[in-house]
């Protein structure tokens, strides 16, 4: 019963520091990286659209992941409902 008492007040503990420090919604950040990309984009992908070279370009092994993950979740979704056969 103690152990369960101390996992609970350790992680109630790191809630409550996560809680403090997550940044103020609607404040806006260090913006290096956003600036870096839309002001490069065209020169290093020679794409016209930003979105489009981060999401090809730049985030292309993530997206090509992401694909999968779905390809994957549709196929076996398409396994599970299939009907066996006509016999049924």
């Amino acid at each position: 019963m103690k152990a369960k008492a101390i996992v609970f007040i350790i992680f109630a503990a790191f809630m409550i520091y996560a809680a403090i420090k997550v940044h103020p919604f609607g404040e806006l950040q260090e913006s290096g990286m956003d600036d870096y990309i839309i002001m490069n984009a065209q020169n290093e992908t020679a794409a016209n659209n930003v979105v489009t070279s981060v999401v090809f370009d730049y985030r292309g092994y993530d997206t090509l992941g992401e694909a999968t993950v779905l390809f994957s979740a549709i196929a076996g979704a398409l396994i599970t409902l299939r009907k066996e056969g006509k016999n049924e």
